[in-house]
């Protein structure tokens, strides 16, 4: 996939999080409980124009890969879904109600996707003072 830099007023970035979440009560996620959830994901994202790359929606948990801004961090991202989407799924589906005190479990995993690796990063860092516009002390 191609690097593509968003621009906004003060920022550049290029920012993709991986965000993994589970049902406290496993498995709950099939059929149109399933189906609804993703298309919950789908619109809340939109409207917070973040960007899906990738959704599914696993009968004990969730993937996402979503391109953000800057000013949401990976654990704000999968709060605000995870708060939409139980709110809206356990008022349309009386089982989600009846069967779990609350639909998400408290916890998450969050990784960071870019364009390059953390190892590329690292070696870039260590190898400025190497750079010919950095040998005759301009910065």
């Amino acid at each position: 996939m191609p690097c593509e830099v968003q621009v906004s007023a003060g920022a550049a970035y290029d920012l993709g999080y991986h965000v993994v979440w589970c049902p406290k009560c496993r498995p709950v996620l099939t059929g149109p409980v399933a189906d609804r959830c993703g298309e919950l994901i789908q619109q809340r994202c939109g409207e917070r124009g973040w960007q899906v790359v990738a959704l599914e929606v696993a009968p004990d948990h969730v993937h996402l890969f979503v391109e953000g801004h800057p000013a949401d961090s990976s654990a704000h991202v999968a709060n605000q879904l995870k708060g939409d989407t139980s709110r809206v799924l356990r008022a349309e589906f009386a089982s989600l109600r009846s069967r779990l005190p609350t639909l998400w479990s408290r916890s998450s995993f969050a990784a960071t996707v870019g364009a390059v690796c953390a190892a590329t990063v690292h070696q870039y860092i260590d190898t400025q003072h190497e750079r010919p516009c950095c040998k005759d002390g301009n910065r």
